[in-house]
Order: C-alpha cells, then structure tokens, then sequence
C-alpha cells in the first residue's frame, strides 16, 4: 500500500491550495484517513481528519478555513486550504488507517510530506 500526495507549494496569505492524496495497493477497506502537518524542531500534529462514514475534526486553528473530503470509490483524501497564514507553513503528510487484502488486522499508513509555505 502506498498513499501518494500532491498539491502542496507556495502561496501568499491570504490564498489558497488543495492537497490531495490517493492510496493505491492491495486494499480490503480505508478506515480514517486525515492530514497532519509538522514544523521542524515540532512534534507532527493532526490538522483535520475524517471517518469513513465522513465524520469530520479539524485543529481548532484551521476550523473555518479548511475543508476535508473523501471518495471513497477512488481511495483518496483531499483537504482544501482556503485564507492560508503563514504559520500554516509546514510539510503536510497525508495519513490512512488500512486493511489489506492480506490481513486481517488494519495499519496506519503514511504518504510523503508536501511542503505548504505562505508568505506574509
């Protein structure tokens, strides 16, 4: 299983991205899926995650602003980041609790980091 992330870049504040991630493999069912961020020198922290019945939580700095979603037909997770600031700065990882076709029990599973960065 691998979960592949795209859409990160450079904005001003104020703007806007979308980052989008899709899981790939030999998968049974996708519980959670959710995208975290993490600054160097700081611990990771979970900006927004989302249940596969589409329960939603959001980091109480984000709420408002960003949008997670799923589809689930195509495995994937996007979050869209709208009045991006620039302590929104950070590598963005998407992240999916999975269960294979070879298991019986679900893992977590991590995409690469995409780098968001928003200029003042």
């Amino acid at each position: 299983v691998q979960l592949q992330a795209s859409g990160g870049g450079l904005v001003q504040a104020g703007g806007s991205l979308k980052l989008s991630c899709q899981a790939s493999g030999s998968i049974f069912n996708i519980n959670a899926m959710a995208w975290y961020r993490q600054v160097p020198g700081e611990q990771r922290e979970e900006v927004a995650r989302i249940s596969n019945s589409g329960i939603t939580k959001y980091l109480d700095s984000v709420k408002g602003r960003f949008t997670i979603s799923r589809d689930n037909a195509k495995n994937t997770v996007t979050l869209q980041m709208n009045n991006l600031k620039p302590e929104d700065t950070a590598v963005h990882y998407c992240y999916a609790v999975i269960r294979t076709t070879t298991s019986n029990y679900q893992r977590r599973y991590w995409g690469q980091g995409t780098q968001v960065t928003v200029s003042s």
